[in-house]
């Protein structure tokens, strides 16, 4: 009788399992259909494609814009990501290994910070980067992507760093090293895991950030690609809507991130699970 409840979980947990699979990859599917298909087919209400096309791939690697808006996500992105990271992971580890007061305050903080509605900041911004001529340039986006997520990254590797052994400092210090030395050659390595995954989790986050970078751009040299993505038109950009550009156009941007996450997702797994267990 048990035996025949475990195989009966078993296969309910197996359904359930696919169900949410089928339900997380549906639009993926639909999306794919849809940038495949030609003008006919998207005009008709039949679901598969009767003459699948690779047209509207061709439209998009055609439309400098777009391919200005890539560069441009590119180098923002990258930046921003690797500013946040070292200014993050210096603030975790003093967070994490050195006592002062007020880190309980700062930690709080930072959580403020990651919950503040992001459209609160916008209007201010806009009008002080165009006082200083920050206005639709990279810097412009870097320097507010860097701070929407510097919290996000101290708050991740404070949990991960108070999980790693003090013993192992502890060692190294009675040895004669200092504590540059010894953040350098022995923490970093250590805290792998944890800098992957925050790195690659603030990395997705500004990819596809939009409202910054739609407020704070006016002309391709600084949109980035999700901005370019709102603003494609139909080929004779009246009374068309492009429908498989877009749908095209989506899945070369979602792409670079799928192939970082595969590439990376036992780190990842790893440092979100060893920053959870943070006690």
């Amino acid at each position: 009788m048990a035996v025949q409840r475990s195989v009966g979980g078993r296969i309910g947990m197996s359904l359930v399992v696919a169900m949410i699979v089928v339900f997380c990859l549906a639009p993926v599917g639909l999306l794919v259909l849809t940038s495949i298909k030609s003008p006919a087919d998207l005009s008709s209400t039949g679901f598969w494609p009767r003459q699948p096309t690779v047209s509207n791939f061709v439209e998009v690697f055609g439309n400098s814009t777009f391919l200005r808006g890539l560069l441009n996500s590119g180098i923002v992105v990258s930046v921003s990501t690797l500013i946040a990271i070292v200014f993050g992971a210096l603030g975790a580890y003093a967070l994490a290994r050195l006592q002062f007061r007020g880190k309980v305050a700062i930690l709080l903080l930072s959580l403020s910070v990651i919950t503040f509605p992001g459209i609160a900041i916008v209007t201010p911004l806009f009008r002080i980067w165009l006082d200083v001529g920050l206005y639709d340039t990279r810097i412009g986006l870097i320097i507010p992507y860097v701070a929407l997520v510097v919290p996000l990254v101290l708050f991740i590797l404070t949990s991960f760093f108070r999980e790693i052994p003090a013993e192992i400092f502890e060692a190294a210090y009675l040895d004669g090293a200092s504590r540059a030395r010894v953040l350098r050659d022995m923490f970093l390595p250590l805290s792998g895991p944890g800098i992957a995954s925050a790195g690659l989790l603030v990395f997705v986050i500004l990819w596809h950030e939009f409202l910054l970078a739609v407020t704070l751009t006016a002309t391709p040299a600084g949109r980035t690609a999700p901005v370019a993505l709102s603003l494609f038109t139909g080929r004779t950009n009246v009374l068309e809507v492009p429908t498989g550009a877009i749908a095209a156009a989506s899945i070369v941007i979602t792409v670079p991130i799928i192939v970082v996450v595969l590439v990376f997702q036992r780190r990842i797994v790893s440092g979100l699970t060893t920053g959870s267990t943070a006690g």
